[in-house]
């Protein structure tokens, strides 16, 4: 299967403090990866290394097959990011947030483009000429996923995407990224959320302290079981 991340033997330092040690893993084509872990485990360190914003004290990063510092336009061109908290309008609605940003990246849509896009995220119809400041945060996420989708990045990273959600919500979210994966796109989700990342990912790769710890893949037509991975998590068992 086609690889379009990977992180090997990757080392990271910030302020002069080795953050990373030694992280391999990838993401596959059409998949759903989770780097699953709770606070100063590593997770932002790695998304902002991915992006291109941090340079590895050792090892490399790819995108598509590329290291990330030869070529960092081209990795972040194939990449769509969703941060915990998306930068959108409230003053604007979804159709509006839609169109300035994507004309910011010059890659304008039609109409049409844009309906089919909050459509594919169950964006409700008639909240869809609203401001954004009357959104819930779930709302929200959909808009930013949408852009994402419009983006036509083949790769997402999602940086906390449940946090702060209901659990109506939560459990919507997990669905799309399921159908996103089954679409064809390539999904990171960065998460502290065990139920989460067993609920969505065909694979999760557990970070602590820097350190990979344990990893886990979902048997076939099934998923990954949420008890072995909370007690790994908080290091009740060998993961």
């Amino acid at each position: 299967m086609t690889l379009v991340l990977e992180a090997e033997k990757l080392c990271v330092e910030r302020s002069g403090k080795r953050v990373l040690q030694d992280i391999t893993f990838d993401v596959r084509a059409g998949e759903a990866f989770a780097l699953l872990g709770g606070n100063g485990a590593g997770k932002s360190t790695t998304l902002l290394t991915l992006l291109g914003f941090l340079a590895p004290a050792a090892g490399t990063v790819r995108v598509n097959g590329r290291a990330v510092q030869d070529d960092v336009a081209a990795a972040r061109a194939a990449i769509a990011y969703l941060p915990e908290a998306a930068a959108l309008y409230g003053h604007l609605s979804a159709r509006e947030n839609l169109r300035y940003f994507l004309s910011l990246a010059g890659a304008p849509s039609s109409a049409e483009a844009i309906e089919t896009a909050l459509d594919s995220v169950s964006l409700e119809t008639a909240a869809r000429a609203n401001r954004l400041s009357e959104y819930s945060k779930g709302m929200r996420q959909k808009v930013a996923i949408a852009l994402a989708l419009l983006r036509e990045a083949p790769i997402l990273l999602l940086d906390e995407p449940t946090s702060g959600l209901d659990p109506v919500a939560i459990d919507e979210f997990h669905a799309l990224v399921r159908r996103l994966a089954g679409a064809g796109k390539s999904v990171l989700m960065v998460t502290h959320d065990v139920y989460g990342a067993c609920q969505v990912a065909h694979r999760i790769a557990l970070l602590r302290k820097g350190e990979l710890v344990g990893r886990f893949t979902a048997p076939e037509n099934g998923r990954i079981d949420t008890e072995v991975v909370h007690a790994a998590f908080v290091g009740r068992q060998a993961a």
